[in-house]
């Protein structure tokens, strides 16, 4: 390891005041962006989107468990892979523990992708997840929701740009019919009806990762060893994990 820089206790003692007095600004600025966020307006959800579950087919209003809030993970299924992808996994294993979100500020948390439920529940048993996992296979709800694109079903969408501004951008496979994103999608409900409240996507959904924030704190930072394309249970099988879509 090379540590880029070495000095005494109170260059060091000078250098992180500073940097406090940045870190305090941005928490500052952090807290605003979430005031703005919670005050976007709801928007009602009026197609009766229905999934598969443990539990069956279930609507949308029953995701929610019962509770006020629903936070839905938009999971990547590599469909031609035939497995969940590992980008998403690495997210997934950074999420919390659902207790506190559950009881603690009535709020459920879901996994959802557009595969059939039987393989999202063997995917889920391998990498020993808990978290409720719902297949939206055969419905338009990824495509409502622009992580997924079809032309023939909706117009094509990821991270609030057209099909144009994703060309340009060099990022047409994620406009490419039949192919899948990440994103998170927040939603209320006042016990019938449903409401979207607010979604992200791509690097915006990163807000899950807290394996990424510990590393923030280090001289290393976010290392390559903490590698998204690698599943939890395959460190240290080989080299044979790599892959790009």
């Amino acid at each position: 390891m090379n540590i880029s820089s070495v000095g005494s206790r109170q260059q060091w003692l000078e250098a992180r005041l500073d940097l406090l007095a940045q870190e305090k600004a941005a928490s500052r600025q952090l807290a605003a962006l979430a005031a703005q966020r919670r005050s976007l307006p709801a928007v009602e959800v009026d197609k009766d989107y229905v999934f598969e579950g443990p539990s069956g087919r279930s609507r949308l209003v029953d995701l929610f468990e019962s509770r006020s809030q629903l936070i839905v993970y938009h999971f990547m299924w590599l469909h031609d892979l035939d497995e969940g992808c590992p980008s998403c996994s690495f997210a997934v294993d950074n999420m919390p523990d659902p207790v506190h979100l559950n009881q603690g500020a009535d709020t459920t948390l879901v996994l959802i992708s557009r595969a059939p439920y039987q393989r999202l529940s063997q995917f889920k048993a391998r990498m020993g997840w808990q978290l409720p996992w719902y297949s939206s296979h055969g419905s338009d709800f990824n495509y409502d929701f622009h992580v997924s694109n079809d032309e023939s079903i909706a117009p094509v969408e990821y991270n609030y740009k057209d099909k144009a501004t994703l060309h340009r951008e060099g990022l047409d496979y994620v406009a490419a019919p039949g192919a899948d994103g990440q994103g998170i999608s927040v939603f209320v409900s006042d016990g019938g009806k449903v409401y979207h409240t607010y979604s992200c996507y791509g690097v915006g959904a990163d807000v899950m990762l807290s394996t990424y924030r510990f590393l923030d704190l280090t001289p290393l930072g976010r290392q390559r060893y903490i590698n998204e394309w690698l599943w939890h249970d395959r460190y240290g099988v080989g080299d044979d994990h790599e892959h790009q879509h």
